[in-house]
């Protein structure tokens, strides 16, 4: 199966941790909702240094879903496809 998946890294000030972290879970429904996947990591040493990956099995999938959040990664963001190595 070819995966596709788009990221984005977040500086993210302390004082707003708490509403990036609500705004998180609801990008995850959203596109678990869309049939991706989402994930959010923290830098261990860089409190408030995020990484955000969003995965597709296929690139309309993906795009679609990167559309229908306001303010969320561009349709056409930057997009990487697993290599396959066997």
């Amino acid at each position: 199966m070819t995966r596709i998946l788009s990221m984005r890294h977040t500086i993210v000030p302390s004082a707003e941790r708490a509403d990036f972290r609500k705004r998180a879970q609801r990008l995850r429904d959203h596109y678990v909702g869309s049939g991706c996947r989402y994930w959010l990591f923290e830098e261990a040493s860089l409190p408030g240094a995020y990484l955000e990956f969003f995965e597709a099995g296929d690139a309309d999938v993906l795009r679609q879903a990167h559309g229908g959040v306001p303010g969320s990664l561009d349709a056409d963001a930057r997009s990487y496809v697993e290599v396959d190595l066997f």
